[in-house]
């Protein structure tokens, strides 16, 4: 005889229901295994020359150009809110083809820096970002030279010039140096020339697998650096590869890496996941700029929930293996995570 009651609907089935850890907030956060905190966030911001100085960047709104002391105003608002860590960008006031300006004491980020430290001493974590690309004419992350009739960067040549803007950047008063121009060695060369200059104690966060990304966009417009011409994937990595992400992190723990970055976030959640599991070092990723755009493009439309659909992606970043976030969001975030 047939049995009247099919096995789904038959009294005591199923026995395993996990909606039942889903039936109320409170179990809902009792259980939960994935939080994110604002001690998570780093905040990139982009200082330029001058006083006064603050300019919308308009492909990433909430995001500004700012002089030194509208810096610090920015930093301090940020810091009311919990977040503690920032990543500096320096918008030179010339550019040549070496990025000379980047290795000057004087520079815009070392007065940034110099500025910050006497406003907020060690109440807070500075980062910079140490390329060239925002300090050359031409907007590649080097010197250039010739190769087989094709003008690329000078892997080599660009090195000793990388080690001498960290140790600039770290007598103005960083307390970490991230080296973000995919150039082999890079690791290396700044180690050493910072044990060379007394900073052995600086610790370094590479940007050790940053894709040849087209998520870049909008942060072209706020460093002012797009390459005058080709782009940047014979340094930066095809999106196509993972093993090869493996590969350039092991080779820049290898030369002194404190910390590792992924680059960018929210295309490359497998990556971060291959990277934390592989290495189990403090693992960075970048929530870049137009991950940023889309969002707030897509929630001024009407199109998404702004709050919502942001703690899902720093969720899911997090949720992926990586410590610390380098996100724009991180005010509004933190906000949000402020009212629960």
């Amino acid at each position: 005889m047939t049995d009247p009651l099919p096995q789904p609907t038959r009294p005591g089935f199923p026995t395993v229901r996990p909606r039942r850890l889903r039936s109320s907030p409170l179990i809902r956060g009792l259980v939960r295994e994935t939080e994110v905190t604002v001690d998570d966030f780093i905040l990139p911001l982009f200082v330029k020359p001058g006083t006064g100085v603050r300019v919308e960047i308009g492909s990433m709104p909430g995001n500004y150009q700012l002089s030194p002391d509208t810096l610090v105003q920015e930093i301090g608002a940020a810091k009311d809110l919990g977040v503690k860590s920032f990543m500096l960008f320096g918008i030179p006031p010339v550019k040549d083809a070496k990025g000379m300006v980047a290795l000057d004491d004087g520079g815009i980020v070392q007065v940034a820096l110099r500025t910050l430290r006497k406003a907020f001493g060690h109440d807070i974590l500075l980062m910079t970002d140490e390329c060239f690309c925002e300090y050359t004419s031409h907007g590649h992350c080097g010197v250039l030279h010739e190769v087989n009739g094709r003008t690329d960067v000078d892997n080599d040549a660009t090195l000793p010039l990388l080690a001498e803007q960290c140790v600039s950047h770290a007598r103005a008063g960083a307390d970490v140096i991230a080296p973000s121009g995919m150039l082999d060695g890079m690791v290396g060369a700044i180690r050493r020339g910072l044990d060379a200059a007394g900073f052995s104690h600086v610790p370094i966060l590479s940007y050790a697998a940053k894709y040849a990304s087209g998520f870049y966009g909008p942060f072209r417009e706020a460093a002012e650096s797009p390459p005058q011409f080709g782009d940047r994937t014979t340094y930066q990595m095809d999106p196509a590869n993972a093993a090869e992400a493996l590969r350039e992190v092991a080779l820049d723990v290898a030369e002194g890496a404190d910390m590792v970055m992924v680059k960018p976030a929210l295309s490359y959640l497998d990556i971060i996941r291959r990277v934390k599991d592989e290495f189990r070092l403090p693992t960075a990723a970048y929530n870049v700029s137009g991950e940023f755009a889309m969002v707030k493009a897509a929630a001024c439309n009407g199109w998404i929930d702004e709050r919502r659909v942001t703690l899902e992606i720093l969720t899911s970043i997090k949720r992926a293996g990586a410590d610390m976030i380098l996100t724009y969001h991180a005010p509004d975030a933190a906000r949000w995570l402020k009212q629960g």
